[in-house]
């Protein structure tokens, strides 16, 4: 499927409760589906490459998601002593993916994905992203990650990588206690989840406060926010946030652990410590 659009022509997304939004100029709808799940469309644009929208709203672009998926995965596995196995749960674009099987120290990377045509459409439209999909150290399931992770065995996984949609429909359950709480139960003692936490500036009380209590009250002992640029999402300013089932003496380092020994484009070993550094109104009632 290929349809040009009239130039100039934009794709906007709304972000009615915060009287804002974000627009992309496009140039041609490449494809577009109702999958089992959601409502699929990528599109070419002027300035950042192939678009990705899912159910209206911007997943990512060529030119910027590799700030989103360093973020995602390097400062979880820089802090880890030994990140052998990793699950990564969403993340069907394989961006996440692709930067976790950077670490030689990954011994396995499994990525749970509940629909399966993002990740067969990243690997046509987004191919640089899909590059280390045949690496043997990487698996793949397409299903229910909430289930996948209940179906867990204790202590298995070093770390969990949550790379979802927003906390709307199927994902919503990705926020809540009993996901938490199943997660550090199948996480190694130093077990590391990270997941993706809004925006700072729409979403500091009604999500990122909530996630850290509620990562607190899920048994996690320490947990730690990262704020990082996103361009195409509410606000373009996105955050991470970290839950750590430390045993005792605390795990959690501020500096990496280990040298970056491969190419970034965004994650440095200064900004592993830097992307913590918090504004005060984000320090607030915690």
């Amino acid at each position: 499927m290929s349809k040009d659009i009239s130039s100039p022509a934009y794709f906007n997304e709304l972000f009615a409760a915060e009287g804002a939004s974000i627009g992309l100029q496009i140039t041609e709808l490449l494809h577009k589906e109702q999958s089992p799940y959601q409502n699929i469309e990528i599109y070419d644009t002027t300035h950042f490459g192939h678009l990705m929208v899912l159910d209206g709203c911007i997943m990512l672009t060529q030119r910027e998601n590799f700030i989103y998926h360093e973020m995602m995965s390097h400062p979880a596995l820089f802090s880890h002593p030994a990140p052998k196995k990793v699950v990564i749960i969403g993340g069907g674009d394989c961006g996440t993916l692709q930067e976790v099987l950077k670490h030689p120290e990954v011994e396995f990377a499994l990525q749970v994905e509940l629909d399966q045509r993002v990740t067969e459409l990243s690997e046509q439209y987004f191919p640089e992203l899909c590059e280390n999909n045949n690496d043997p150290r990487a698996d793949f399931y397409f299903g229910d990650g909430i289930r996948w992770i209940e179906d867990a065995d204790e202590h298995s996984i070093d770390v969990i990588i949550v790379d979802s949609t927003d906390p709307v429909g199927p994902a919503e359950g990705l926020f809540s206690k009993e996901f938490y709480r199943n997660c550090h139960r199948a996480l190694k003692p130093n077990g590391i989840l990270v997941q993706q936490s809004e925006s700072p500036i729409f979403h500091s009380d009604s999500i990122i406060k909530k996630m850290q209590r509620d990562l607190g009250a899920s048994g996690f002992n320490e947990t730690l926010v990262r704020t990082f640029p996103q361009p195409v999402y509410p606000s373009g300013w996105w955050s991470c946030t970290m839950g750590v089932k430390t045993e005792g003496k605390s795990t959690l380092s501020q500096k990496p652990l280990r040298p970056v020994s491969f190419k970034t484009r965004y994650y440095t070993q200064p900004l592993h410590e830097a992307s913590t550094c918090l504004p005060a109104f984000m320090l607030t009632d915690q």
